[in-house]
């Protein structure tokens, strides 16, 4: 994905943590004389400038969504920033048992970290355990292994804030509605993620009595799931204020259904960040007004972590010696205002 300022590495990743650490050193400044102890340690924070050659295996799985494709293109066009960094790439499976056989590949070939999106984080947590146990750090992204050993640091979207955040924007837009009306197209219910995003969208509501949430319909995050069950939704209800649609892609049907039913009477707030969202957003000639991040550059991070293990780094703007152990990714809520600062991140 191309980059913009706002997306530089530091600003993308660790940004927030940058400022934080920023306040904290400016706070424990003295008056001191320059020759006390430092607080920050003055080892070489992970950069840009060439360093140690590193070799990251990727494996992910099938890119059978826009979602996932965007996550392989962010890894690999990461990667190919760095001239010390050199990547394997499997296939990528949704097949538990040929993802894990990629997976031992990397290790064969005892590649220096594995970056490791597991198509079933439980299913594949003991060949994150075995890469640990020959040296190999991993870096899990996004869907997390069952148990912390077995992986060096996660980093990943949080769903919990998706749907507390696109509660509060839906919250804030209908505050002044009387006896507003809200409903749901949730994705997979299944996944844990998918109760996860619902449970932040209820508890973002409590802040809002006069908001009520009178229907929710699951999905399957695809385009014809999308159209059908939101087809289904409309049927039953006449009248709403607002809709929240989980995944941009099954948003995509849902707003084919919106338009075929010929209806524009509520406000729609979508879920991950597709480019088609994005324009349709700038465009504003729908009901479709925003939609919360679940940013495919995270996968673009991890590759930063990952040539960070391999170096022996930490990382630009903290005072640690080693990276940390868990980054979560902040879910921003993308409108009119600020779609033009986010577009280049689009993925289709």
């Amino acid at each position: 994905m191309p980059e913009t300022p706002s997306t530089s590495r530091r600003g993308l990743l660790f940004g927030a943590a940058a400022v934080s650490a920023g306040v904290l050193v400016t706070g424990c400044t003295s008056n001191e004389p320059s020759d006390a102890e430092p607080t920050a340690n003055d080892q070489s924070a992970a950069d840009d400038k060439p360093g140690k050659p590193v070799t990251i295996g990727f494996a992910g799985p099938q890119a059978d969504h826009g979602w996932l494709n965007a996550i392989n293109d962010n890894a690999e066009k990461r990667a190919k920033t760095y001239s010390d960094v050199t990547m394997e790439i499997t296939e990528g499976s949704n097949d538990t048992a040929q993802q894990i056989g990629q997976i031992e590949t990397l290790i064969n070939k005892k590649v220096d970290v594995l970056v490791v999106l597991p198509a079933d984080g439980k299913a594949l947590t003991q060949v994150g355990l075995k890469a640990m146990r020959a040296g190999i750090p991993v870096v899990n992204l996004d869907r997390v292994f069952n148990s912390p050993q077995a992986y060096r640091c996660w980093i990943g979207g949080d769903n919990y804030g998706m749907g507390l955040n696109a509660g509060h924007y839906i919250g804030e837009k209908l505050k002044d509605t009387p006896d507003a009306r809200v409903i749901e197209l949730a994705g997979l219910d299944n996944l844990e993620l998918t109760k996860q995003r619902t449970q932040g969208f209820d508890d973002a509501l409590k802040n809002y009595p006069n908001i009520k949430k009178v229907a929710r319909q699951a999905a399957d995050f695809t385009v014809e799931s999308g159209q059908a069950k939101m087809a289904q939704l409309l049927q039953a209800q006449s009248k709403f204020d607002a809709l929240w649609n989980h995944d941009d892609d099954q948003g995509v049907g849902a707003l084919r259904a919106i338009e075929q039913a010929g209806r524009g009477d509520f406000l729609m707030v979508g879920g991950a960040g597709a480019l088609s969202a994005f324009q349709a957003i700038k465009a504003d000639n729908g009901v479709l007004k925003a939609t919360v991040l679940y940013p495919p550059s995270m996968a673009a991070s991890a590759i930063d972590l990952a040539r960070a293990l391999g170096q022996g780094k930490g990382v630009g703007g903290l005072a640690e010696f080693e990276i940390p152990t868990s980054l979560t990714c902040y879910s921003a809520v993308v409108d009119k205002e600020n779609v033009d600062q986010y577009m280049s991140t689009g993925f289709k």
